[in-house]
């Protein structure tokens, strides 16, 4: 069986005034204080989670 595909969320701007759906996503992906880091599965769920906060966090393959 081939290893699963990961990807790795760091978050790198203050979710400080972001709207309460933006925060409960960051939390969703593991993320809620400044450059935590998270790996992750990388399914379809989490690229939509990942999409919807794209201007918080950085991302790597």
């Amino acid at each position: 069986m081939a290893s699963k595909k990961t990807v790795t969320v760091t978050q790198i701007v203050s979710s400080f005034g972001r709207k309460k759906d933006q925060i409960a996503t960051l939390i969703g992906l593991g993320l809620n204080k400044m450059h935590r880091t998270s790996t992750l599965e990388d399914t379809p769920s989490v690229r939509g989670m990942i999409n919807k906060v794209k201007h918080l966090i950085k991302v790597e393959e």
